[in-house]
């Protein structure tokens, strides 16, 4: 038996705010999928998937706050400059950083910031 990663869910308070944020790291969300309750991104192959509290809370019968770091999802950038440039926009739109580029010691440009619920997001490259 083989298996693949196919999807990714995310549990979200607000969709709207949740999409924009991923539309500011450069997903292509469209406008009409904010007042959705499930959306679904295809990442080429791997599903990235938005589920509100209440769709969450009908699949596992409940659904509780999480706390503390749990999952990482990491994106790679084209190189440490648009990485810095991808951070700043993000940082202007008013979100949250939970740690500034910095050069990793296992040779990566790395970056972490906090989605709208809470989710730490990594944006990584080679550092050349």
């Amino acid at each position: 038996m083989s298996i693949k990663l196919d999807m990714v869910g995310i549990v979200v308070k607000d969709m709207k705010r949740a999409l924009d944020f991923y539309r500011t790291l450069g997903f292509e969300i469209s406008s009409e999928w904010d007042s959705q309750a499930h959306v679904e991104v295809d990442q080429g192959g791997v599903r990235l998937a938005f589920d509100t509290v209440e769709v969450a809370t009908s699949v596992y019968g409940s659904w509780k706050e999480p706390t503390g770091h749990r999952i990482e999802l990491a994106f790679t950038c084209e190189n440490a400059t648009a990485l810095d440039e991808l951070y700043q926009r993000v940082m202007d739109q008013g979100y949250t950083s939970h740690k500034e580029p910095w050069d990793t010691f296992w040779g990566q440009h790395y970056a972490i910031l906090k989605d709208p619920d809470g989710n730490l997001i990594s944006l990584f490259s080679d550092l050349n």
